[in-house]
This record gives C-alpha cells, structure tokens and sequence, in this order.
C-alpha cells in the first residue's frame, strides 16, 4: 500500500515537472506580432506603430516586427515612433520588405533605431538628406545655405550616428547618409554592418532570430525564442487605415477641391442640399488631412481667395475678371500649399491642372447659364413677369429668394411669411427686387 502511494506521488510530480517544462517552453516560444508600414511616415503611422508596440508588449509577444517600405516623411513623425521603439518593453526588428521596398529618409533613421535590422533581398537603404534643405527628387543633397540649415543637417547627422552607436551599427555609414545621401543595398548593408540579417521572407526572418540577443531599455538584455513562433499580423484598424489614406498631399488637395464645388454649387443653386452637405464633409476631411501634413499657410489664404473669387463672379458677374483672379490665385495657392515640403508631400502638377480646368469649366457653364437668363430677360421685358408664377427657394420673412424660369431673384413677400418651395405670384419689379404674394 505504502508502495502504491509513493508511486502514485512520484508520477504525479513527473506530471507536474513535464507540465512545467511544456509551459516554459511555450512560453519562451511566444508569438512574434508583425505589423506593416508601406507609405509615407506621418502622425497617423505614429499611433498605429505605438499601438502595435503596446499589443506586442500586452501579448507578451517574443518581438514584435516592422515591415517597412517607405519613402520617408516627416522628421517629428519619425522621432515620435523613434522614441516609442526605444523605450519599449519588447524587442522591435524593422525589416524592410518585400523584394524591391526601401527604407528611404526618415526610414532608414527608424531601421538604424531598431534592436534588430533586416532586409529582404533586392531592397535598399539610405538617402536620409534632410530634404527641407533642397535637393532634387533623387536625392542629390544640396549644400547647407544658412545657419539654420547647417544647424538642421548636424543635427540629424548627429542623432543618426548616436543611433547607431547605441546598437553597433556603422555610424560612419549611418552618418554619411545624412550628409552625403548615400543608399546601400541589402548585401552592402549587411557586409558594412548597417543590418544584421537578410531574410527572404518572414519566416525566414523569425526563424534567424531564435538565439539572438538584444539590449532593451535600463540595458535589459533579452534572448529571443523564435523558433517555431507563431507569426500575428497586428493590421490597421479601418479608421486608421481612412485617415492614413486620406493624410495624403494629393488626396488633401482633391478634397478641398471638391469642397469647393461642392459649396459653390448649393450656394448657386439654394435647397438642393446634397452637393452642400458633401462639399461641408469634404471640407471638415480636408482640414483633418491639412492638419498633419506639412502645409504652407500662405498656399491656404490663396486657394480661400480663389473660392472667394469664384463666388464673387457667380453673384455679381464681372465679365470674366473675377474667374481669372480666382483660376490665378488657385494655380498659384495650389503650388505653393506645400513649399518646402519634400518632394513626396508635393501636389501631383497634372492633378493641379485637372482640379484648374474643372472648376473653371464650371465657373464658365454657370455664368453662360446666368448671362442666356439676364439675355432672355431684356428681350421680353421685365413687365412680362407680372403675373407669373415662381417658387420660393429660400423663405421669404419677409425677404428671401424666389426661382423663375432658372433664375434667381430677390424677392420681398407682400402678404407675410412664404416658405420654401410654396409658389408665389410676381405683382411688381423694382431693380432686381420682386415683390410677390402667395399664390393662392
């Protein structure tokens, strides 16, 4: 009896011992949560890399990866998710994929911030000339004009270089992409020591991380367990994924266009309502998108002009003089909205010239509809309208706007409040005043 008990108790703390081994086991195995940057680096991808860096350390993820094709960005957008990288809690391995990415600019700060670095063949790193400073589009670095300029190209050299320090990559490499906006591809990386590994895909990558180790934050030294790690893909949620595609320069400026027509049109034609409400949402979109981009102000105060203009021809036509200073002042807020701005942030210049060519055709097809009204009214006679039936657009109370035969007309009520889209009875014309009673 005495046996059986001591048998059953040393099979139990086997059980418990094999369960333990399993557990630890699993437990050193993890996950490894992916998340994907492909695009520019604006606010918008600050908050969708932070979020996937808090899940990764929530999961108690092995480490979380960033694969990264971008073409740069925004340096105060970089240095938020710089930071967020550098004080987490979990390993974070950029890697720039897949075949043919790059980590350009702001990118290659972020792979050299990175506790690991990775490339996928046929990619490239580098070019992270301060852009704002000049240069052409592909990436001629233009030499430092002013105190100021020279102060800004030492600074990102410097912060480059300490990055790389800090994880023993190539600061001179690192350095000279700054200054000289040199690129390397992923073999040239990996041989001067700017990576440490080149994976074909990701689970190539997992699969070379097991063993490695990395240094966190307060010099916490961390070995992954990668091997046979389940791989999570940590996607945009879809408002993110609305508002990174809407922060773009060309989207931004299609968007404010389009709020433009929009209210041009209802203020053309008052009560129809729809084209209002959708220029009014595509103007509050607008905003959201001009606000976390890099905007030139002055380029705003130009293109609200234009708008000012085109309304000004629309209710008071000035033979043409108004629609030019409008189409001149939206060519001319158009390409100045994002001076100085790198060149990904730039307006598309054929886009400038559709957005011009639409709104100055429909400038155009609503002035010849105004001036065949004004034209058809001076051959019959303004005493023609006495007696006629119009309809009120806008509630006269008694003064408001009546419609007849497609135009419009001030309207003064002799008989107290009409509402809009009751008919009124024209009894007399002053000026361009009708005075009406509701028809009965």
């Amino acid at each position: 009896m005495v046996k059986l008990r001591r048998s059953i108790l040393a099979a139990g703390i086997l059980l418990l011992l094999a369960a333990s081994f399993v557990s630890n086991a699993m437990a050193q195995t993890g996950a490894v949560d992916v998340i994907t940057v492909k695009g520019t680096i604006n606010p918008v991808l600050v908050d969708y890399v932070q979020k996937g860096i808090q899940e990764a350390e929530k999961s108690g993820a092995q480490a979380l990866i960033i694969r990264m094709d971008t073409p740069g960005g925004l340096d105060n957008a970089m240095r938020e998710i710089i930071q967020a990288m550098v004080n987490a809690r979990v390993p974070v391995v950029v890697y720039v994929s897949p075949s043919g990415a790059r980590a350009a600019s702001a990118g290659a700060f972020i792979t050299i911030a990175s506790h690991v670095a990775a490339m996928a063949p046929n990619t490239v790193i580098g070019a992270a000339h301060p852009v704002s400073l000049g240069g052409d589009e592909g990436g001629t670095p233009a030499a430092p004009t002013t105190a100021e300029e020279e102060k800004v190209l030492n600074d990102s050299a410097a912060y480059i270089r300490t990055l790389a320090t800090s994880h023993g990559r190539n600061a001179d490499w690192a350095e000279k992409a700054v200054r000289e906006s040199i690129s390397a591809t992923e073999t040239e990386a990996l041989d001067m020591k700017v990576i440490e590994i080149v994976a074909p895909d990701l689970p190539a990558l997992v699969e070379r991380l097991d063993g490695r180790q990395v240094t966190l934050m307060n010099d916490q030294v961390v070995t992954l367990h990668t091997q046979g790690a389940a791989i999570v893909d940590i996607p945009m949620g879809t408002v993110q994924k609305f508002l990174y595609t809407i922060a773009d320069p060309n989207i931004a400026y299609i968007l404010l266009s389009l709020a433009m027509l929009g209210i041009m049109a209802e203020i053309f034609s008052p009560g129809l309502i729809f084209p209002g409400v959708v220029g009014g949402i595509c103007l509050l979109l607008a905003f959201f998108s001009l606000g976390v981009l890099p905007v030139n102000y002055a380029g705003i105060l130009f293109m609200v002009l234009a708008f000012g203009l085109f309304i000004a021809e629309i209710l008071t036509p000035g033979f043409g003089l108004f629609t030019a200073g409008g189409i001149i002042s939206l060519v001319a807020g158009s390409l100045i909205l994002f001076q100085g701005a790198p060149p990904i942030f730039r307006v598309d210049p054929w886009l400038i010239v559709i957005v011009t060519v639409l709104l100055a055709g429909g400038i155009a097809f609503i002035l010849h509809r105004t001036i065949a009204a004004h034209r058809r009214q001076a051959s019959t006679g303004r005493e023609e309208l006495i007696g006629k039936v119009a309809t009120v657009k806008i509630d006269l109370a008694p003064e408001g706007m009546v419609f007849y035969r497609g135009e419009r007309w001030n309207a003064v009520s002799e008989n107290g409040e009409v509402k809009a889209g009751e008919q009124v009875v024209i009894n007399r014309v002053e000026g361009l005043t009708l005075f009406v009673t509701r028809k009965v």
